[in-house]
């Protein structure tokens, strides 16, 4: 019989905890208030236990002197919440595949048109704009690719897997769940071949400058309610790397209760469509690109 620990057990103290948060903050971008540390603490518990340590502080130094991506993937599983769902705020995705993707297919003269998901948790998201894309028959018209990522290994794996319980399909017309999904027993249902071989998934932690550079070279970046969890610093230091990888002129898209009005970006917030989305100013002379000229600046 298991017997339940708590982190306190662990020799916890409000200086170690606080000091751990400020190292994952570092890492991961994560950003915890001191009402929200012993939430923190818990998460990471058994990761302590796990490795033998005897104290938080012993596991704060082996995490300070880890480059270990698969030590930090586990402390990002612990701390991820994994909460989403398909058709999660519609209207924007909408927007993006009816009034920007026309604009970046005709500017792209055949290229691959690259769409970057990040970060997709159980791949949700990612799917949901290949459904889009797919019921607009984009996929006939133009060559695309769509890129997840997340910071989480496990939800990288689960996304990878392919299979969703109920609470995934709370927002999706039961009609595009009967058409890209099929039932595995009862409560679980697995996307169709055809439609998760039009994304590839991968591990991307956003504090990792180089492997989000790779990835945001790209018209399009998915980058929605990851901010709430990071503190402006973070959020800065994410941005600027989108700033200097993306083409210009791009396209950001966050979520609805995300902005960067209070930072110094080259993204202008526009209306395109009927929802919001950032456009990467300073377009060159000449640029067809439709999303460029077309979009209410706010």
């Amino acid at each position: 019989m298991s017997i339940p620990f708590r982190a306190e057990s662990l020799g916890l103290v409000g200086g170690v905890t606080a000091v751990i948060g400020e190292l994952i903050h570092d890492r991961l971008g994560l950003r915890y208030d001191p009402s929200q540390l012993d939430q923190m603490a818990d998460r990471l518990a058994p990761l302590v236990v796990a490795r033998g340590l005897g104290s938080f502080m012993d596991y704060y130094y082996a995490l300070k002197y880890s480059d270990d991506p698969a030590e930090w993937g586990r402390v990002m599983d612990a701390l991820s919440v994994p909460e989403t769902y398909f058709w999660r705020e519609i209207d924007q995705l909408r927007a993006l595949v009816e009034h920007v993707v026309p604009g970046i297919v005709d500017e792209s003269k055949g290229r691959p048109l690259r769409i970057w998901s990040v970060p997709c948790a159980g791949g949700e998201e990612p799917l949901t704009i290949a459904m889009l894309l797919d019921e607009r028959g984009w996929f006939g018209r133009a060559p695309i690719e769509i890129a997840a990522s997340d910071a989480s290994p496990a939800a990288v794996g689960r996304a990878r897997a392919g299979a969703y319980g109920p609470r995934a399909f709370r927002n999706l017309p039961p009609d595009l769940k009967e058409r890209y999904f099929t039932p595995d027993g009862d409560r679980t249902w697995n996307v169709s071949p055809a439609l998760h071989r039009r994304v590839s998934f991968d591990v991307v932690n956003l504090m990792d400058g180089d492997a989000v550079a790779a990835h945001a070279c790209a018209p399009v970046v998915v980058c929605r309610n990851v901010f709430i969890y990071f503190s402006e610093r973070s959020i800065r230091r994410v941005v600027d790397t989108f700033a200097r990888s993306m083409r210009d002129p791009a396209v950001l898209c966050l979520g609805a209760s995300e902005s960067l009005l209070r930072l110094a970006t080259p993204f202008e917030l526009r209306e395109i469509g009927g929802a919001f989305m950032y456009v990467k100013a300073g377009a060159p002379a000449g640029a067809t690109l439709a999303v460029a000229v077309r979009g209410e600046r706010i």
